[in-house]
């Protein structure tokens, strides 16, 4: 799987916009585990590095935070099963980071 594979060329521009731009932004590509518990939901990437990408990151544990992490690890990441990370083609956001990020701290994990 390539880094492709998780974001298009589409995402990797609008990442980069709200990156620029600053704010509360919906999250552009839901990110996720299928055989764990991990997710993300990503909403900027890092102008001076493409690696970086800024969201919701939740591992599973019960305590999501915002933060970065690397396209790259993502990319490489298996769950206990071998599965890799995949993109949720059916994520449609409803709300900007800051309301899914209340919600996951109320609930111990995100809700998305």
């Amino acid at each position: 799987m390539s880094n492709i594979d998780l974001l298009t060329v589409a995402d990797r521009v609008q990442l980069l916009v709200n990156a620029i731009n600053g704010g509360d932004h919906v999250p552009v590509a839901k990110l996720f585990t299928p055989d764990a518990q991990a997710t993300w939901l990503i909403t900027e990437v890092d102008p001076d590095d493409p690696d970086r990408l800024f969201g919701l990151c939740d591992l599973g544990l019960g305590f999501p935070e915002l933060g970065y992490v690397s396209l790259a690890e993502l990319t490489e990441l298996r769950g206990p099963l071998g599965l890799p990370v995949e993109r949720d083609a059916h994520f449609v956001p409803e709300k900007p980071l800051s309301a899914y990020a209340e919600d996951a701290r109320a609930k111990g994990k995100v809700v998305a």
